[in-house]
């Protein structure tokens, strides 16, 4: 190889390299700008605790969390308290978020990613902003289509298994500006108000008694034990009622774990509920606590109407037990205070539930839905009813209802 054909070689091989430098700056670019870039905050820097309303836009959804004082309320759903501990960690989450990926993208392909504004219907994203007491608004992002990741495998014959979302495309800015990928969903960045509210419930603990009266005064019944744990037994029972306490233990139960699907309007009518001529149903508990709770109609959904005022006689003193020491008496003087201080905390959230109509599951109140002969032990040849077959039926041998044969010719 002579010096020409070296230099040629040279020169050539820097025309090369040349140009793969550009067309990877080419590529990059499409992934890079000055706005975003990995390991960034996706939203950029803001005072979060200056956030004092948080509106989400679905298309022609929209909901609004309204913060007065220190609680935060939902604005669709009749100002009712809203979950604080779901809005916090929602705001921590949008002010930690952090780009993944950046795509430079330009205004005519927002919609392949879901990024249109919210009133432009099919293909719009999820508009988020956060706005200060004042109701200027923070930050604004729009939220796109989610990223999926898929497993690689076949899809499970249960569903899903072949793809789940493990991330979002959002946009901060005007269109034209980077779009940013984050490793998180935000699933919960929606504008359905019944997610939002706060669901605590209240909650019958140590059940002493259940008395449910019936429209119809036959079906009424109460149960009731004498001891804590001990064991149910019907009031007032008839010399011809069979009590059956497995078939009560439901109600023994009830109300242990409480929840609510939605709440109703303060101006609904309560003819509209059933709450004019509802069942009622007063449970007592060994702490002293009283639920006066009323069941109206059901909706088309398999949800009741329902209403619970709380009320309680708790001890104001201990009683000291007999030969009891003194070293004994602070420390046991403290748990009881400890104890009541807490069951009051519990009567005054309870109490405030009262001011509201309440949608609740037929799971939550079937023991209360029962009818008093529903709690009656079988009758003897009740298992024969309804066409059944007796046990000497049923264990016979099968007769042969195979015909002859046919004898061959």
């Amino acid at each position: 190889m002579n010096r020409k054909q070296l230099i040629l070689i040279l020169v050539v091989g820097a025309v090369v390299v040349g140009l793969g430098a550009l067309l990877y700056r080419r590529d990059t670019s499409a992934w890079k700008s000055s706005g975003q870039s990995m390991g960034q905050k996706a939203l950029g820097e803001f005072p979060i605790n200056e956030v004092s309303s948080i509106v989400i836009q679905q298309q022609t959804n929209t909901l609004h969390l309204v913060k007065k004082g220190e609680a935060w309320h939902v604005k669709e759903r009749f100002e009712y308290p809203a979950n604080f501990s779901e809005i916090g960690d929602t705001l921590r989450k949008l002010w930690e978020l952090k780009t993944v990926q950046a795509v430079k993208v330009g205004a005519s392909q927002l919609g392949r990613l879901d990024l249109l504004p919210p009133d432009q219907g099919t293909n719009s994203g999820t508009l988020v902003q956060l706005k200060d007491a004042s109701g200027k608004t923070i930050k604004s992002v729009l939220l796109g289509k989610k990223h999926v990741k898929k497993s690689g495998g076949e899809a499970s014959p249960f569903g899903g298994g072949g793809e789940w979302p493990d991330g979002r495309y959002l946009l901060v800015g005007e269109p034209g500006q980077d779009v940013a990928v984050i490793s998180d969903p935000l699933n919960n960045l929606e504008p359905k108000a019944e997610t939002w509210i706060d669901k605590e419930f209240f909650k019958v603990e140590k059940l002493k008694s259940v008395a449910v009266t019936h429209t119809q005064d036959t079906n009424s019944w109460k149960i009731h034990r004498e001891t804590e744990g001990g064991e149910l037994k019907l009031a007032d029972a008839k010399p011809e009622e069979k009590f059956d306490a497995t078939k009560a233990s439901a109600a023994g139960n009830l109300f242990s774990y409480p929840s609510f699907t939605d709440v109703v309007s303060p101006e609904a009518k309560p003819e509209t509920t059933g709450l004019h001529q509802p069942m009622t149903a007063t449970v007592e508990t060994f702490e002293g606590f009283t639920y006066q709770i009323k069941i109206g109609s059901k909706t088309p959904e398999e949800n009741y109407h329902l209403q619970v005022a709380t009320s309680a006689s708790l001890a104001g003193e201990r009683t000291p037990g007999k030969d009891e020491k003194p070293e004994d008496k602070e420390k046991l003087d403290k748990e009881f205070k400890e104890k009541q201080d807490k069951l009051k905390e519990k009567l005054a959230k309870e109490k405030a539930l009262a001011n509201w109509t309440y949608l609740v599951s037929k799971w939550n109140i079937d023991a209360i839905l029962k009818n008093r002969a529903d709690f009656m032990a079988d009758k003897k040849g009740d298992e024969k009813k309804d066409g059944g077959a007796a046990d000497s039926e049923i264990d016979a041998p099968i007769p042969n209802i195979n015909p002859p044969p046919i004898p061959l010719k």
